[in-house]
């Protein structure tokens, strides 16, 4: 089975990496996170800096998406990343789905990876783009969430799946311009290596965003600063650990 997803994600990730060359649009972004953030199976909280790169672009069949996370602790540091890339029926019908507010279904398939942690999950699965009215997206994936950890470092976990939604919804306030964007997991249940529950999580992970670039300087779409809030029930399975933290946060659209 591994490596049948091995083979798959290569052959999609080869294609999507085609396809971003002749992207219709491309939207970059480097993030700035600072907050105090709960350690899973351990007690106690760590000051965490996270720098992150995110890209998000739509070609002709489809779209990508990836993040990559530097994280920073009291000296230690880790990275941790997810890639999707998404094959959209209405592009390649050339019409949208007509089904109520469903906009579009697509095939999706994603890879989380971490990398001190030496752990990697692959997610086969569906996507659905929803039209709702004032949000610029309102999206949901619904995927398998299948382990190819080494176990290593990291236990080895069985096989599960994930519910995910993300959005985007920008409002102004005066002259001034904000949004609300961010998603929102639920990764079920399953068994370790040794035979432990691993427990059922949600997480979210809401930014407010105002636009400060167009506010100071009047060059909107800049230069964002915010907050990002996460909730984490269950953090990474850990059934006493349920965070909940603000952090601060600056983006800088490239």
């Amino acid at each position: 089975m591994s490596r049948l997803l091995s083979l798959l994600a290569f052959f999609m990730f080869t294609a999507a990496a085609v396809c971003v060359q002749s992207s219709e649009w491309s939207d970059n972004e480097i993030h700035y996170q600072k907050g105090d953030l709960d350690r899973a199976y351990r007690r106690g909280r760590d000051n965490t800096t996270t720098i992150t790169f995110q890209h998000a672009s739509g070609w002709k069949y489809g779209a990508t998406f990836l993040f990559i996370d530097h994280l920073s602790t009291q000296g230690n540091s880790d990275l941790y990343g997810e890639f999707y890339t998404t094959l959209s029926l209405a592009k390649i019908s050339g019409k949208k789905t007509s089904i109520g507010p469903l906009s579009d279904i697509g095939v999706v398939f994603g890879v989380n990876v971490a990398a001190d942690a030496n752990v990697k999950k692959y997610l086969p699965g569906m996507s659905f783009s929803w039209e709702v009215p004032g949000f610029n997206f309102f999206t949901t994936l619904v995927t398998a969430y299948i382990d190819d950890s080494k176990g290593d470092v990291a236990p080895r976990e069985g096989d599960s799946y994930m519910l995910d939604w993300s959005w985007d919804l920008p409002f102004q306030v005066g002259r001034h311009s904000f949004s609300v964007t961010g998603h929102m997991e639920y990764i079920h249940r399953r068994k370790n290596e040794f035979g432990a529950t691993v427990e059922s999580w949600l997480l979210s992970q809401p930014q407010l965003r105002y636009d400060l670039g167009k506010g100071l300087f009047k060059v909107p779409n800049h230069l964002f600063i915010g907050i990002e809030y996460q909730y984490w029930h269950s953090k990474l399975g850990d059934k006493k650990t349920n965070e909940n933290a603000a952090q601060i946060l600056l983006v800088w659209k490239l």
